[in-house]
């Protein structure tokens, strides 16, 4: 229909808009890229005037502006409208009395705000959700970067939803960043008393996923994956999972006859017996600080702990044993001993499997190589000739050349086949 037969000849300008004759001049889809077109600058602050352009216009596209302001578009492949004349017709037609802006809003569902409107109120919502976690944080600068980089992440949107939504959580979460570190108390158990939810802080809940972020960030806890990584950044953070089954083997480790822990170990030591300590037991007695010098062994097998009980008994100097990959108690009881002052010496088996062991241990632990160098390696082949290397090759992170060592030999030389060097460095002088 032409704008012609819409116009109104006595000039009507009445305050609503004429919503079927609207329609039938920009509620068509072969025009709604106009209207999309204005919208969007009135949402970037624009003035509805000028021109827009359509590159490669359909016929039906062409027809539609055509009916609307009752003139032929210029040939060619492309398709300019000027908006202008399209305010003039809504105007003059009586479609729109108050111009193509109000159009707009009538065809689009209301009124349009500007984009710059839109996100400052944004802003505005995020910044009242994030107010009490950033004034909990604020107190501890790991913790303050740790928030400021939650809130750029856009994680809390993506696990949330909107700032309405979000902010009973980050309220909540903010809770139980104030509570942290805890002194050693089950997660659960901490949930309730924190939370209002003993499950409030579980694997797969969006806040136990944000305050799992802000427990590594207040513990230093590097990035991971899995369930026994998540069960070490809560136990950093004196929060416990599994606090009887994980456990650390350990011989010869000064006890503190302060507190129960500390006096079982030094029974031990004396008896010259291992020792095996539960998450629970390290998280609740920390290791109290160490003499000057201190030196604390560690080894990747438990034949050596039992060979040392067996010929150094309360002789041997202060050894824990990983037993494989180290678990969260093995973990925890190496990082209280670094921090009581002891320096950490790691020895493991001269396979691939005992240098991926060793490179997951010094990400998480700083320790310094106890005879396990590409030296070390070359001299224990020729003691004792172990068996084929097999597997694929890994860079020792603390030794290249150690890679490079057993690549050329191709032999693999297990713990127990160096016993007697390991025991002559634990015998105390």
């Amino acid at each position: 229909m032409s704008a012609s037969r819409d116009a109104d000849p006595n000039g009507d300008t009445g305050k609503g808009a004429d919503r079927p004759r609207l329609e039938r001049l920009l509620g068509t889809e072969d025009i709604r890229w106009l209207v999309d077109r204005a919208r969007s600058r009135i949402e970037r602050g624009q003035e509805l005037t000028g021109v827009v352009t359509l590159s490669s216009a359909t016929p039906e596209q062409r027809d539609a502006i055509q009916r609307l302001l009752g003139r032929r578009p210029r040939p060619g492949s492309s398709l300019t409208v000027s908006l202008d004349a399209v305010d003039a017709v809504l105007r003059r037609s009586g479609a729109s009395p108050d111009g193509l802006a109000a159009a707009v809003e009538e065809l689009t569902g209301g009124p349009v705000r500007p984009r710059a409107e839109v996100e400052a109120d944004l802003t505005r919502a995020w910044d009242e959700a994030y107010e009490p976690l950033s004034t909990a944080c604020a107190r501890r600068p790991e913790l303050a970067e740790w928030c400021a980089r939650l809130r750029a992440s856009g994680l809390v949107p993506r696990l949330l939803g909107t700032p309405a939504e979000a902010a009973p959580t980050l309220r909540t979460l903010a809770t139980v960043v104030s509570a942290l570190p805890a002194d050693g108390v089950g997660l659960a158990t901490f949930a309730a008393r924190v939370c209002g939810d003993a499950h409030g802080l579980d694997d797969g809940r969006p806040l136990g996923t944000l305050a799992l972020g802000a427990a590594r960030a207040l513990t230093g806890v590097p990035a991971g994956s899995g369930a026994e990584w998540r069960r070490e950044a809560w136990t950093a953070a004196g929060l416990l999972t599994d606090d009887l089954s994980s456990t650390a083997l350990a011989f010869g480790l000064p006890g503190d006859t302060a507190t129960p822990t500390g006096r079982a170990l030094a029974a031990l030591r004396e008896a010259g017996q291992p020792a095996v300590l539960t998450l629970r037991q390290l998280v609740q007695t920390p290791a109290r600080p160490l003499p000057n010098g201190t030196v604390v062994r560690v080894c990747e097998n438990p034949a050596v702990v039992s060979a040392a009980a067996d010929y150094l008994g309360a002789g041997c100097l202060p050894l824990v044993c990983t037993q494989g990959q180290p678990g969260t108690a093995v973990l925890t009881l190496l990082r209280q001993l670094g921090a009581a002052g002891a320096e950490l010496r790691y020895h493991g088996d001269f396979d691939w499997g005992g240098v991926r062991i060793a490179n997951t241990l010094l990400r998480r632990v700083p320790w310094r190589p106890w005879r396990y160098s590409a030296a070390d390696y070359r001299a224990a082949v020729r003691a004792a000739p172990g068996t084929p290397l097999m597997g694929t090759p890994l860079t020792a992170a603390w030794d290249a050349t150690l890679t490079e060592a057993m690549n050329e030999v191709g032999t693999r030389v297990e713990e127990e086949a160096v016993l007697n060097d390991l025991l002559g460095d634990l015998s105390t002088p």
